[in-house]
């Protein structure tokens, strides 16, 4: 890695259960194409299957108005899962090419949206 690693964060209140929206997430992700239809247009699983963390998924989507494609190894984290009405921490790890190259604000305002969205079809669930 190089002096132009970074990260970007964003929390994101949930008002859905919080074993609900982690499940989703987990071993779920199928659903998200139906509960955040303006940012995800699929799901597939690449290696692995959908229960199992460490899977491989495809995911389709868009962001800014730029359908995009990206492919995803889910990582879960157990331990921090817990409660009703929760924050969602989403956030990007990247290395820039150059100093000049913007942070990807956009994709971390994209992750929230999705996360939103995901709490509300829960909720309405």
């Amino acid at each position: 890695m190089t002096g132009l690693t970074r990260k970007v964060q964003k929390e994101v209140e949930i008002d859905a259960p919080a074993e609900k929206f982690y499940k989703l997430w987990k071993s779920e992700c199928f659903h998200l194409r139906t509960a955040s239809p303006s940012n995800i247009q699929g799901v597939e699983v690449h290696e692995g299957d959908w229960e199992t963390g460490g899977s491989i998924k495809i995911w389709k989507y868009t962001v800014e108005g730029r359908a995009e494609t990206f492919k995803k190894k889910v990582e879960a984290d157990d331990e921090q899962m817990m409660g009703s009405g929760s924050v969602a921490t989403v956030s990007i790890e990247y290395e820039k090419r150059n100093k000049d190259v913007p942070d990807p604000v956009a994709y971390v305002d994209f992750m929230a949206s999705m996360n939103r969205d995901v709490a509300s079809h829960i909720m309405k669930a």
